[in-house]
């Protein structure tokens, strides 16, 4: 069926482009890197991932919203699991980073949101926590809350996002496909120029390198020179950073989940983070001084996570060899980029506070532009 797709996606592209349909990188054969995608490719193929959305668009001025992933369907407070988070560059709040990486673990999902509503997120995390079947004697909860900052189309000032909001996202996450584009944390975010959102994609490894799945979830909001599976992109249609007073501000920030069912923990969690900020770098990101991005890594390998209160003194956990992570590392890489691209391939134009509108990466350009390069495969 997705060959199918991806054929007719192929054949009828003019037509697709024309009506303004917005589709995955893939289904136009723009296939980014060499591994092979999860059957969904998307974060979701790490067995036990969820994700949940809740998009906020009202009046001419609220567009924003909530993203939160969850590293599987239980209580992670009492069985956390191997975590690491990366700054490749510190212009944000990444609420309970520190102890993310004191302690190599994470103890709630992750929540991505705008600016303003970090400390919201974080009450509804705690709320969320609390309230969950044998919790009632914890009194400290580590809420990890990511964020980019959404005021050019919404009213980050206004703080639309509530508590509720959120607990909708955490409450219907599930596995499955994953809605991207200009949808929950994403709806107000501005990639390049262009409309950016949300987006993600996976990378499933051989069996003769372990087999393992690595899905990554991005939250696009960021500058720089746009760069699709190598083409110059945005140097061709003349929208890049400081090309003019208008394109003169490259701040925003990205958020990237990096998901793997790989047996590895906070050391090489870390290590694994550092990469997708290459993945992020080959879409022409620059990290500019005014951007946060992070990145936050967990593994949901089973035999790794970690109890809230044992009998046992001393924990025994199988890890991967170091001379086994390069694939992963390869897999964090490429899917980071995918995941970037998606978003914006995936992201409708939008017009919000103040009349700011921000149009959709002009497709029925691009697409040809990546023909002329032989970027486009069947």
């Amino acid at each position: 069926m997705l060959k199918q797709t991806t054929l007719l996606a192929l054949l009828s592209v003019p037509l697709l482009l024309s009506a303004q349909e917005r589709q995955r990188a893939r289904s136009y054969g723009v296939n980014i890197g060499v591994m092979q995608p999860g059957r969904l490719n998307a974060i979701t193929d790490v067995a036990g991932v969820q994700v949940g959305q809740t998009t906020i668009v009202r009046g001419d001025s609220i567009r924003t919203g909530v993203t939160a992933i969850l590293p599987y369907a239980g209580n992670i407070f009492q069985q956390k699991v191997p975590a690491a988070a990366y700054a490749g560059n510190g212009f944000g709040k990444l609420a309970g980073s520190t102890q993310v990486n004191e302690l190599g673990n994470l103890e709630t999902p992750i929540v991505l949101t705008n600016t303003l509503n970090v400390s919201t997120a974080m009450d509804a995390l705690i709320d969320y926590t609390l309230r969950q079947p044998g919790n009632e004697q914890v009194m400290s909860v580590n809420a990890v809350v990511g964020e980019t900052n959404d005021g050019y189309l919404n009213d980050i000032r206004g703080r639309h996002v509530r508590i509720d909001d959120v607990l909708n996202a955490l409450q219907q996450a599930s596995g499955g496909a994953v809605e991207e584009g200009a949808v929950g944390a994403g709806t107000g975010t501005v990639c390049f120029g262009f409309k950016g959102g949300i987006g993600t994609a996976s990378r499933k490894l051989p069996a003769s390198l372990g087999g393992y799945t690595v899905g990554v979830l991005v939250q696009s909001n960021f500058g720089g020179a746009l760069q699709v599976d190598g083409v110059p992109v945005g140097e061709a249609l003349g929208r890049f950073s400081f090309r003019d007073p208008l394109l003169n501000n490259a701040d925003g920030s990205c958020m990237i989940i990096v998901a793997t069912d790989a047996p590895i923990d906070h050391r090489n969690l870390l290590r694994l983070a550092k990469r997708a900020m290459l993945g992020l770098g080959k879409t022409g990101g620059i990290a500019s001084n005014g951007s946060g991005d992070y990145v936050i890594a967990f593994s949901t390998a089973e035999g790794l996570r970690i109890p809230h209160s044992s009998e046992q003194r001393v924990q025994t956990v199988p890890l991967l060899l170091n001379d086994e992570t390069s694939p992963l590392f390869m897999a964090a890489i490429e899917a980071t980029e995918e995941a970037i691209i998606n978003s914006l391939f995936m992201a409708r134009g939008t017009k919000g506070k103040s009349g700011h509108s921000v149009e959709a990466l002009p497709l029925d350009k691009v697409i040809p532009l990546l023909k002329q390069h032989n970027s486009i495969q069947p």
